[in-house]
């Protein structure tokens, strides 16, 4: 037999097993603790829970986003200098149509449009595609000022005193800067943003850290205080082929809580809650976002405080990989869930058990992030090459046959930025393997 018929029959072998289903590197997240269901968003999803296949992590944090955006830009917590308000982005992964994501979202938004129907119908929006349309829903006025032009030869300085200056409203801009983006087909702004050009990332960026939204586009609306969330729903594999390693790295992925859901339940004929059964939660919402919409900074108590210090050190150490970069927000993500849990018992401390809440939450998130990608590097050109590799067992393949994995579509540069990460994080090794025909010893790349 031939090398080069070696190296066909071992190619297609190669191919068939990376066609295989591969097992998880990690298991799918444990059940939610039981903290997490702290206060009225906890009652919502035990009362609701019987009556619907949605899973509960996807209600309580359908809730959770939603009750955060409504309660506005007003309370808020200051950690490190920077003020933290209660908008949370977050994104549901699970599988199209049986993950109940739409679900969980609709028995959330049942519950708020009676406390804040004036939220409900107008400061819901869908439909990502870049980052002025977002700039636009939440723009301020756009005022021009005019001086009349003057008969005749102007004087010295006539024009530098602005005499006769006139100002006009050429859009009067948007006076609820809440914004409340329900994407559920998150997969579809992934796209978008990998066009050149696109500012959705940067603008999604920049409404979670809050502050004024603008872009260098001339005439592209501004917007001061604007109070952004962000609800995606997206399956696994998407997220796998879709999420750029730059968009990983540079801060957008590790902004979004990243949670598992699937269907819990089947109920053929469906369920049903009685409207008594929610007056309870509905009043507990309702004195919820009251207590929200006053002018006020929250602080950790004592209790609080100790407990915070305790779990400092391991919240803020890095992991490595696509899931340390996903999770590199993690103090920062749990200060502001347990601002909105406290916001929502109407506390103007948070406590303990807020904390508690929130670090549940926050737990179930990694684990989601780690079942999701596992010892992914975050590549997709070198994540594919380890696929592989993997799939070529001790075998390994030859350069040509690395070359051939992504199909020839990638210049040689591309692959050996992608060989050089593999080799960085020790993923892979190469040897010298034995002599061909040819009396050459070919260069044999392996998974570590």
């Amino acid at each position: 037999m031939t090398a080069n018929a070696r190296d066909t029959i071992h190619a297609s072998k190669v191919t068939a097993e990376l066609a295989k289903p591969k097992p998880k590197t990690n298991p799918w997240p444990e059940a939610l603790d039981e903290a997490a269901y702290h206060g009225p968003a906890g009652e919502l999803v035990r009362i609701i829970d019987p009556a619907t296949e949605a899973d509960p992590v996807a209600v309580l944090v359908s809730l959770l986003a939603g009750f955060g955006n409504a309660a506005g830009r007003y309370s808020y917590f200051v950690a490190d200098g920077a003020r933290h308000y209660p908008n949370l982005d977050a994104v549901l992964i699970g599988e199209t149509s049986k993950g109940r994501k739409g679900t969980a979202w609709r028995r959330a938004l049942e519950l708020l449009t009676t406390t804040d129907p004036e939220w409900a119908a107008n400061r819901i929006m869908g439909g990502l595609s870049s980052g002025e349309g977002v700039i636009s829903q939440v723009r301020d006025p756009v005022v021009v000022k005019k001086v009349p032009k003057k008969k005749g030869k102007a004087t010295k300085g006539e024009a530098a005193d602005g005499e006769g200056e006139s100002e006009y409203v050429v859009d009067v801009g948007v006076a609820d800067k809440r914004c409340m983006i329900v994407e559920t087909e998150f997969a579809t702004a992934l796209k978008v943003m990998e066009r050149d050009g696109n500012t959705l990332s940067p603008i999604l960026r920049q409404a979670w850290d809050g502050g004024t939204l603008a872009t260098l586009t001339k005439s592209a609306f501004r917007a001061t205080n604007a109070h952004i969330s962000l609800l995606g729903h997206i399956t696994a594999d998407e997220l796998r082929q879709l999420l750029d390693r730059t968009e990983a790295a540079n801060g957008f992925g590790n902004r979004i809580l990243w949670l598992c859901v699937r269907r819990s339940k089947l109920l053929p004929e469906g369920g049903y809650v009685a409207d008594r059964e929610l007056e309870g939660v509905k009043k507990r919402i309702a004195d919820a976002l009251s207590f929200a919409s006053t002018e006020q900074r929250l602080y950790r108590n004592r209790e609080a405080g100790e407990a915070w210090r305790a779990v400092y050190s391991e919240l803020s150490g890095g992991l490595p990989g696509l899931t340390g970069a996903m999770l590199g927000r993690a103090e920062a993500q749990v200060t502001r869930l347990s601002l909105v849990y406290a916001l929502l018992d109407c506390s103007p401390d948070i406590r303990v058990e807020h904390l508690e809440a929130a670090l549940a939450l926050w737990e179930y998130a990694k684990a989601s992030v780690e079942w999701c990608f596992g010892n992914s590097t975050g590549d997709r050109v070198a994540d594919r090459i380890l696929d592989a590799l993997r799939a070529a067992g001790a075998d390994g393949m030859t350069q040509t046959e690395v070359s051939g994995v992504m199909g020839r579509n990638v210049d040689a540069d591309r692959m050996a930025q992608a060989m050089s990460l593999l080799i960085d994080r020790e993923l892979v090794s190469r040897e010298l393997g034995a002599t061909d025909g040819a009396g050459r010893k070919p260069l044999i790349w392996k998974a570590a």
